[in-house]
């Protein structure tokens, strides 16, 4: 222990509990302790009890960075309510570090506050001299940031059930963790027991011994004690991450080929398809590359069998010759990029809105694609089952745009109910209607009815040359200005089947804030806390980015200004090069000021972190000169 007198001891109490409406709790180690299992199985817990959950990982770029380093954190923040939690919210208010050094990157990023109580392990007071040093050195900066400081012998306490506290430290802190905050240890064994069960009975034991012992050291020896109210749902819920969402969507939406090379942060997405794909009736495929991938799925969509193929920035750039040969031929495809850090290799572990004029213009010449955008881990099932029907309906391919933010964040939805309309009809192998053309191209909505091989009387040549009606290759200018024409039509008839997007408060006001993917919840909740305060600020979300959703033009002057919040680079006016006329603008207020010929503003960053509710305040402080944080 540390010999400081400030520092708080340890000491039995009896437990008397808080009433508190949310917390948010982080754990942090050294990449290779169990830190994220522990804060998912915490939110999975709190999930099933009727609290709201949002999870967010801290994953270092490094595959084994240093132990004991700022750079080498690993770990997960938990957010859980008594009401629907849509983000991860602001500061902490509990961190749980397996070591202190761990702790001086979230600081940097802002993560922690002064009342923020540490728990952090001891071991390292007396571990080595040098590690006594740093150890104390950094005890007594965390408490002149005013952060609360528990000195926990985690070590000590793992060894009295197990020989390898790195094996074990994690459930006990679990325990602790559920402890503190009132999470019901039956629901917690069985998460336990869920987690190892394709380990031996005296494993799965050894882990529930230290779920327990940690559950009662916070019960002996800590002051802190808190419970969340929660409201269980005669609804049936399901809790799961973004990319096991996209996984099961894929298999709900009938769609039975998955062609994808291994890639962070997509690469979860088909370790969850690989324990169920093959008893839904389908396969996955591990092609030798990206480029090979989507080559394997265009095979499979131009066979009758609409395929998907699943990865994250750098991949869509391998992959974009292969993309426009499918808008060329009109080969129905999905694909899921799960966006993160760019640009080149960039910031795998962490999240970036960065890939979507990319996935828009990203081709040689025209390629008019359908580009989607989920918000919530709901919608990252449900999309894609809306992005198969689509593909088929246009020919042509359909991107779903998440992010890492949403592949690894952990949220309970409604259990789906599944729908025989979220499956493809059978294949067509009857005779081809003698006369139809394999790109019959109808005059007013670019579409035409796809000929399957197989089909008596409906051969034709698949090419990514410029093509007329009957695929023959064009040499006439106008054949290929038509078939641009057609290919663009597609996207004008999907557009006039569209609603306008739902504005969240006035209709009319100061400020709209406009966002897509997954900084919904964060944008939502930071104008809810603005109008409490009485600002005048709305916002609205994008789900549909090509075609754009209509009726913007309009929405937009009924405000006085108009601003995109996003997370992906921008220019921020105040450097002495950077100018009105040279401004680089996030993503979407380039393509909205394009598509609306509207003066828009932008708010992002690339820190790679999701964005918090207090960021989003912080800056309508600035934009509105109200006084909106507290």
């Amino acid at each position: 222990m540390s010999n400081n007198s400030e520092t708080i001891k340890s000491e039995p109490v009896k437990i008397k509990r808080e009433q508190i409406r949310e917390a948010v709790v982080e754990i942090v180690s050294d990449s290779g302790e169990g830190a994220q299992k522990c804060g998912q199985s915490l939110g999975t817990i709190s999930a099933k009890m009727g609290n709201g959950v949002w999870t967010v990982e801290i994953i270092p770029a490094e595959i084994r960075p240093p132990a004991r380093s700022k750079a080498g954190a690993s770990g997960i923040r938990v957010r859980m309510g008594s009401k629907k939690v849509t983000n991860m919210g602001d500061h902490a208010d509990m961190v749980v570090a397996l070591n202190e050094q761990v702790l001086y990157g979230r600081i940097d990023q802002n993560a922690y506050k002064p009342g923020t109580y540490l728990l952090i392990e001891n071991k390292w007071a007396t571990d080595t001299e040098e590690s006594n040093a740093a150890y104390t050195e950094s005890i007594q900066k965390f408490k002149a940031l005013g952060y609360i400081i528990h000195e926990i012998p985690m070590e000590k306490e793992c060894l009295k059930h197990v020989s390898d506290p790195r094996k074990g430290k994690n459930m006990w802190v679990l325990g602790l963790l559920c402890n503190i905050y009132d999470r019901d240890l039956n629901i917690a064994a069985a998460q336990v027991k869920a987690i190892f069960s394709k380990k031996s009975d005296d494993i799965i034991q050894s882990n529930i011994d230290l779920l327990h012992a940690g559950y009662a050291y916070a019960n002996d020896n800590l002051p802190m004690h808190f419970t969340i109210a929660s409201k269980v749902s005669k609804e049936d819920f399901v809790v799961m991450n973004g990319n096991e969402a996209v996984s099961l969507g894929v298999m709900a939406a009938g769609i039975e080929v998955c062609s994808m090379y291994p890639i962070t942060p997509a690469t979860s997405a088909s370790h969850a398809m690989a324990e169920k794909m093959e008893s839904a009736g389908g396969l996955i495929h591990q092609a030798e590359d990206e480029i090979a991938a989507i080559g394997f799925a265009i095979g499979a969509s131009y066979a009758g069998q609409t395929a998907v193929t699943i990865t994250s920035g750098p991949g869509i750039a391998l992959k974009t010759e292969f993309i426009g040969l499918a808008v060329m031929a009109e080969v129905p495809l999905v694909i899921v990029d799960v966006q993160r850090g760019g640009p080149s290799t960039g910031l795998p572990t962490k999240v970036e809105q960065g890939d979507l004029l990319a996935v828009l213009y990203g081709a040689a010449g025209d390629a008019p694609k359908i580009v989607l955008a989920p918000s919530t881990i709901e919608e990252c099932f449900h999309y894609i089952i809306l992005a198969r029907k689509l593909a088929e309906s246009f020919r042509t391919p359909v991107f779903v745009l998440t992010d890492a933010n949403l592949a690894t964040g952990v949220q309970p939805f409604p259990r789906p109910k599944i729908k025989s309309a979220w499956f493809p009809d059978p294949i067509d192998q009857s005779k081809w209607e003698e006369g139809v053309k394999a790109y019959d191209w109808d005059p007013k909505t670019g579409l035409s009815k796809r000929p399957i091989p197989g089909q008596k009387g409906g051969m034709y040549t698949l090419t990514g040359l410029a093509h007329d009606e009957e695929s023959h290759v064009a040499y006439d200018p106008s054949i290929n200005q038509r078939a641009a024409e057609s290919r663009s039509r597609k996207l004008a008839a999907l557009h006039k089947t569209l609603k306008e997007p739902k504005i969240l408060g006035d209709k009319s006001g100061d400020l709209l804030l406009v966002g897509w993917g997954s900084t919904r919840g964060a944008i939502e909740e930071a104008v809810e806390r603005a109008r409490e305060r009485g600002a005048k600020v709305s916002s609205l979300h994008l789900h549909f980015l090509s075609p754009m959703e209509p009726g913007l033009k309009s929405i937009f002057k009924n405000f006085k200004k108009v601003m995109t919040v996003e997370i992906n680079y921008s220019d921020t006016i105040g450097n002495s090069l950077i100018t009105e006329e040279n401004r680089r603008y996030a993503q979407l207020a380039w393509y909205l000021r394009a598509q609306t010929l509207t003066d828009i503003d932008c708010f992002s960053n690339v820190y790679g972190q999701p964005l918090s509710p207090i960021q989003i305040l912080e800056m309508l402080e600035k934009k509105l000169d109200l006084t909106l944080t507290e």
